[in-house]
């Protein structure tokens, strides 16, 4: 059973989360909130919801821009804002002390929380995000790749077809990548658009590209997972370097799985993400 619950975040923005089963006594105290990244949503995280409900209270955050939560036309979109977004889904819905599971951008929303609020957090998985700065360089590659979506797309096949094959940065056939995008678009009278505004996601990424994280990423002090794919966008010797700077790091990865790992490898990344959460959630 899937149920929504609404959200207050910060400037009164109004947030969408999905609970992925009903509370119950054995998983009071056990809170897991699950943050997506740029341009996903809530339902990425539908597997290892479903999975971890068995045990856990687990709720997936719409965070804001994305999903069905708000999309407010003046933001903000800052690092901050998504960081208070995530604190009062915590708060609000009762998950603390919470593990966070984020992917990309809602991996360093997870870690920045969990360096300003530990009260709030009690262990933390990080997936296939860097802590190094990109530049601005990534910036503009990624304004010119949203340029050439061929929006609008004819046909929800017509959104795998490009995403999972035709678009200029998919080295090989990717099916899930095809399929993940089709979950953020929505039909309009002349076709298939995204959810999200591209111009909002550029300017939340314009927040945190140009920075590295490695202070905040210092500053966590509760158990931490870092996981990569072998062929994701966090290379091996960043991770690495990762869970030495984290006062209480572990490693992991996962061969044959890229940046949308948790998608498109659900059971490899359940095998590796698991054990730690068993040892982390039961202590």
């Amino acid at each position: 059973m899937v149920r929504r619950l609404d959200v207050t975040g910060a400037d009164g923005v109004r947030l969408a989360a999905w609970e992925f089963t009903e509370p119950r006594a054995e998983t009071a105290g056990s809170g897991v909130l699950l943050l997506h990244g740029l341009m996903g949503r809530a339902s990425h995280w539908a597997p290892t919801a479903r999975w971890l409900a068995d045990r856990h209270r687990a709720v997936a955050l719409d965070q804001r821009g994305h999903g069905r939560s708000d999309k407010p036309a003046t933001g903000p979109f800052t690092r901050e804002a998504y960081v208070a977004d995530a604190a009062a889904a915590v708060e609000q819905l009762g998950l603390g002390p919470v593990t966070l599971i984020g992917h990309s951008m809602g991996a360093l929303t997870a870690w920045q929380l969990a360096a300003e609020r530990p009260d709030l957090v009690r262990a933390l998985v990080i997936c296939d995000m860097r802590a190094s700065a990109l530049g601005a360089a990534s910036q503009r590659e990624w304004q010119d790749w949203f340029r050439r979506w061929p929006v609008p797309f004819a046909s929800l096949d017509a959104v795998r077809k490009w995403f999972g094959d035709e678009d200029p940065w998919v080295e090989r056939p990717n099916p899930a990548r095809g399929e993940f995008f089709t979950e953020v678009m929505t039909e309009r009278p002349d076709g298939w658009h995204p959810v999200f505004d591209p111009a909002q996601m550029l300017t939340s990424r314009e927040t945190w590209v140009h920075d590295a994280h490695w202070d905040s990423l210092a500053q966590v002090r509760c158990p931490t997972l870092v996981v990569r794919g072998l062929d994701g966008e966090l290379g091996r010797a960043e991770a690495q370097e990762m869970v030495r700077v984290l006062p209480r790091g572990a490693y992991a990865e996962i061969p044959d799985a890229g940046h949308l790992l948790h998608y498109d490898q659900p059971e490899a990344w359940r095998t590796a993400i698991e054990p730690f959460l068993n040892g982390v959630l039961t202590s």
